[in-house]
């Protein structure tokens, strides 16, 4: 709630309690002083949001009083009420700081309209506030849930990269919270109060993911009607996500290293120069190790966004957080709602190919399914309990050893032949993304 209270000061009393009563009709809370000296010990004891102030009076001026209360309260507005102005005064005033001023005689209407327009002004700031504030809370690393070692390995790395400038890579399968841990580093770093920009790399097609980053002028190209600033730009001083950066292509990834390197960019179609002030987050649940072997990413791209890697590991090597993670989607979707040991169990001895996304899907679905009642395993998806574990003795290793390669090469086409060719069932029998199939595929096609 914004407080609504104003200082009025004014030597002539009739004038100062005819702005009382007109203020107060319209719900302010309001005081008056009919000197500075009066005004300033009021102030001092009550620092209200707002101060109208006659211009000429006895024993300090408004500009005086002004200049008292912005050093009282900085964020203080001040509105000067003034029979004299000039051009002069005028830009004095603002100079010091004056929100605005108003020319006797003025109506009514119009001072109360400038009132209104700073606690307008005070409630918008008040909320950005909030929202700030709702945003650290939501995304700091203790709002992430994991006591595991690994989880509090990523923790403490968080801690010490977020400070600094540092460009981050963060690694992982899909769904293991990866926007999380970047808008954590962001929020606990030192830019928390300038911009997050995220961008998804794999959403967009080249051309349209260049003029995403870069912006591009009026002209550029057909269509082009109007300028469009780009992320880079639109992230300012803050932080810039680039989710899925291995799919970039080429192209992109060239302007991208280049970007990094001289730290500018220019809009397409322009010849201004812009500099590149964000700080860089990357992520990928692909190997780029393996995709520049293959050709198909950039070494020298790689050696600038891996200044400070992060690996976040899957759920299924982290299985004590389970409990905990269930513990939070249950209050996040339905506050009071139980799980029977039974469920419990199930979810424990699941692979979570999809980690924590899946999870968190699971428990949503499951509480539909439940009702009122704890959650039993019968409301619980069928593959989870028909899915073998790969933790468990289902594939028995002879003495004279395997070759794995050959295993996941059987595995993978057995899973096809099984999904009658569709690659999306496929990937979902071996556990794997439809990407994940496809690198497969390729990379055993190309041995054969």
């Amino acid at each position: 709630m914004v407080d609504k209270s104003i200082l009025i000061v004014d030597d002539e009393r009739k004038m100062a309690v005819v702005l009382q009563a007109a203020f107060e009709e319209d719900g302010y809370a309001v005081e008056i002083a009919q000197s500075g000296e009066d005004a300033l010990a009021k102030f001092r004891q009550n620092p209200v949001p707002l101060v109208i102030t006659d211009l000429k009076m006895p024993d300090m001026s408004g500009i005086d009083v002004l200049e008292a209360v912005k050093k009282l309260r900085p964020d203080a507005e001040v509105i000067l009420m003034t029979a004299y102005a000039t051009a002069q005064t005028a830009v004095e005033a603002m100079k010091k700081g004056a929100y605005d001023y108003v020319i006797k005689p003025f109506s009514l209407e119009e001072l109360k309209l400038r009132a209104r327009h700073v606690f307008e002004k005070r409630q918008l700031e008040q909320h950005n506030r909030q929202l700030q504030n709702e945003l650290q809370e939501k995304y700091s690393i203790e709002n992430m849930v994991g006591r595991s070692g690994k989880m509090q390995d990523v923790y403490k790395m968080v801690h010490k990269v977020a400070p600094s400038d540092a460009t981050v890579l963060i690694l992982g399968e899909s769904g293991t919270g990866k926007e999380l841990v970047a808008r954590a580093i962001h929020y606990l770093s030192p830019r928390r109060d300038k911009p997050f920009v995220a961008v998804n790399c794999a959403a967009l097609p080249e051309n349209l993911l260049e003029s995403e980053l870069f912006g591009f002028e009026k002209g550029a190209f057909t269509g082009a009607d109007r300028r469009k600033l780009g992320q880079f730009e639109l992230a300012g001083e803050g932080t810039i996500f680039l989710d899925e950066i291995a799919e970039m292509t080429p192209a992109i990834q060239v302007k991208l290293l280049r970007v990094l390197q001289n730290r500018e960019f220019m809009r397409l179609g322009g010849t201004e120069v812009i500099e590149m002030k964000a700080r860089v987050i990357a992520a990928t649940n692909q190997s780029l190790e393996e995709l520049i072997q293959d050709g198909r990413f950039r070494e020298d791209l790689y050696y600038r966004i891996n200044v400070f890697p992060i690996m976040l590991p899957p759920l299924r090597s982290r299985k004590e957080d389970i409990p905990d993670l269930v513990q939070h989607f249950l209050q996040k979707y339905k506050p009071g709602a139980e799980i029977t040991a039974e469920a419990m169990t199930v979810l424990q001895r699941y692979d979570w190919p999809g980690n924590v996304r899946e999870l968190e899907n699971v428990i949503e679905r499951a509480l539909i399914m439940a009702g009122d009642q704890p959650i039993r395993p019968e409301d619980l998806p069928a593959q989870l309990s028909s899915r073998p574990s790969v933790a468990t003795d289902a594939f028995d290793i002879p003495d004279e050893g395997i070759d794995l390669e050959e295993v996941e090469k059987r595995l993978l086409f057995r899973a096809i032949e099984k999904a009658g060719g569709n690659k999306t069932r496929a990937a979902q029998l071996l556990g794997i993304t439809r990407r994940k199939l496809y690198s497969m595929l390729e990379r055993f096609n190309r041995a054969s």
